[in-house]
């Protein structure tokens, strides 16, 4: 009886029958992971320099006065014209803009201004439109959901109570003479 069962295990320790099953079932989910991953950067990515072209076409027209004194609501729905990638761009896109004096300079705030829609809603921080010869600081922040929010990168984003992510984009410039 000794003898039977030690051939049985013996002959079952040499078959390599389902060498590759175990081999798989190890190594895909890794490369799993990182395909997600890939995508996930990829749109952040996508989105991140959208939002900066759109704020930087936005400030060139702010600077040269050619869009004279506009409302953060307008300035926001300019930016959201110019960029494709912002997901209800009336409820995630919030903007700050203030006016620095270079000579007497005071550093920014480095907490952007953001929405969170699962705290109360809060009016814009600050908003000030400059005149002539001003170097106005403006920022800009958008939050969107992750693609793969359980997975991967999406696992190690920084989300808010609702779930989604901050893009912050800023610039500076100065108020062209009118």
């Amino acid at each position: 009886m000794i003898r039977l069962a030690a051939n049985t295990l013996r002959r079952f320790r040499q078959q390599q029958d389902g060498n590759a099953t175990v081999e798989f079932a190890i190594v895909i989910p890794a490369f799993i992971m990182i395909l997600m991953s890939t995508v996930e950067l990829g749109m952040i990515n996508l989105r991140h320099s959208q939002l900066e072209r759109a704020l930087d076409q936005t400030v060139r027209t702010i600077r040269l006065s050619t869009g004279g004194d506009m409302s953060h609501d307008q300035l926001r729905d300019e930016i959201c014209t110019r960029s494709g990638f912002i997901d209800e761009c009336n409820t995630s896109l919030r903007l700050e803009m203030l006016r620095i004096n270079p000579y007497a300079w005071t550093p920014i705030d480095p907490t952007p201004d953001c929405i969170d829609s699962v705290e109360e809603v809060q009016p814009v921080r600050t908003f000030v439109n400059g005149q002539s010869n001003e170097l106005m600081f403006i920022r800009a922040c958008m939050k969107f959901e992750p693609i793969f929010p359980t997975w991967g990168l999406g696992t190690h984003l920084t989300k808010d109570g609702d779930g989604r992510v901050n893009l912050i984009a800023s610039s500076a410039f100065v108020q062209e003479p009118r």
